[in-house]
């Protein structure tokens, strides 16, 4: 399972032998299975996670509703992580919760920055990493404001097939920021086009 993770880390940064052995070390395999929870609101998120296997989905629950507000879902190879609350060692102000049976590599705050002492190229890694996230919020954010609800679930689809084949419906609706009756009319609607 680790080997997924070098795979991830080389397509971006070159590792000898021995890096890579050394980056194993600090990470640690976790099973979780399907409505497990991997951090709670209120929690500190003592780790990063790397996901090997299993869909997540982050969300707040909305004090004025009381509904669960996706903020985004996590599949094979993407990081399931409050960056703020790990980074800061603060509590987090949102959840993170399995789907489907999840299986993760994990790293303690204190070993992400020893692993980062130890093997500096990581920190490249780590800023791609960042760098891809926050481009991605950053689109999300300009579509969310430029394209309608039904454009919004046809680029979603575009983007992120993998999820929209794993994710419940009513789920991508939240991310969407659309009622779960609102995505069935869209889906029927490009279905019959």
């Amino acid at each position: 399972m680790k080997e997924q993770l070098i795979k991830s880390i080389t397509k971006h940064v070159k590792l000898n032998s021995e890096e890579e052995n050394l980056i194993e070390t600090f990470w640690q395999e976790k099973m979780l299975e399907k409505g497990d929870y991997l951090l709670r609101n209120g929690e500190t998120c003592r780790t990063d996670n790397f996901v090997v296997d299993g869909t997540l989905k982050a969300f707040y629950i909305n004090p004025e509703t009381g509904k669960e507000e996706i903020l985004y879902f996590a599949v094979e190879n993407w990081w399931a992580t409050d960056i703020e609350s790990f980074q800061k060692q603060k509590p987090s102000i949102y959840n993170i919760q399995t789907i489907e049976k999840t299986t993760l590599l994990q790293i303690h705050h204190y070993a992400f920055q020893e692993m980062l002492k130890q093997i500096p190229k990581l920190e490249r890694f780590f800023r791609i990493i960042l760098e891809n996230y926050l481009g991605s919020l950053q689109r999300r954010i300009i579509l969310n404001n430029i394209l309608d609800a039904e454009h919004r679930y046809l680029d979603f689809l575009k983007n992120y097939p993998k999820i929209a084949e794993r994710v419940p419906n009513y789920l991508i609706a939240s991310y969407l920021g659309v009622t779960p009756e609102f995505l069935s009319r869209m889906r029927k609607k490009i279905q019959a086009s």
